[in-house]
């Protein structure tokens, strides 16, 4: 499953992926907790089954799907980095001062490679193939954001906490896109997502359940 916003790609900004069909994910066999700390991962893998809207986390590389209550996501040392010093970037922190845990928006082979994807639900089953991702809610120890960087480096904000929440994604049925998930203290969070779109065949709008996705970022 995987997802995109539309406006990005009309902004031509750098590091989205798009990806036109996926094959169906392997089901995930196991109800333990499993841990990530590199790899392809679409932590937010918007599927529409059965009626329903549902969110999951896919594991790109060995194509298996969790529930979001299956996974723990650790954020790694080598994630840890200055906060640019650039005053559009404040929302991080104190530019050029502050330190930030990001996965970023570009691949690192050391880190969590975190996309959002929608790339399971066909065209056509939605009006206008538009679904929104709100970022509902964040527990943590700290301010978490959501963000993309254009071609020449400026920050687009889609989430964050600092300035309250519930925030929305646009997404795009058949789509997927990569952004940067950033950090600022140590420890455990916990971010509330849940997706809605409108039904082109009937006008309903379906949303999904809540769907919460733990983070560990290690200090």
């Amino acid at each position: 499953m995987h997802s995109t916003m539309r406006h990005l790609l009309a902004s031509g900004v750098l590091g989205v992926a798009l990806v036109a069909t996926a094959l169906p994910a392997q089901a995930a066999t196991t109800t333990s907790s499993v841990v990530f700390k590199k790899g392809h991962l679409d932590v937010v893998d918007v599927a529409y089954e059965d009626g329903a809207l549902e969110i999951g986390v896919h594991d790109e590389e060995n194509d298996v799907e969790y529930g979001t209550d299956e996974v723990n996501l650790i954020v790694k040392r080598q994630a840890r980095v200055t906060v640019p010093a650039d005053p559009a970037f404040a929302f991080l922190g104190t530019p050029g001062v502050s330190k930030v845990w990001i996965l970023p928006e570009i691949q690192n082979p050391d880190l969590i490679w975190a996309g959002i994807a929608a790339e399971e639900i066909e065209a056509g089953v939605f009006t206008n193939d538009a679904l929104t991702l709100s970022v509902q809610s964040v527990t943590g120890p700290g301010q978490f954001a959501i963000y993309t960087e254009n071609a020449v480096g400026q920050p687009g904000v889609l989430a964050d906490s600092g300035d309250g929440l519930p925030d929305n994604i646009a997404l795009t049925a058949g789509d997927h896109t990569h952004a940067n998930w950033a950090f600022d203290k140590a420890g455990t969070y916990r971010v509330t997502v849940r997706a809605t779109g409108t039904l082109a065949a009937t006008g309903q709008q379906v949303t999904s359940d809540q769907a919460t996705l733990r983070f560990t970022v290690k200090g």
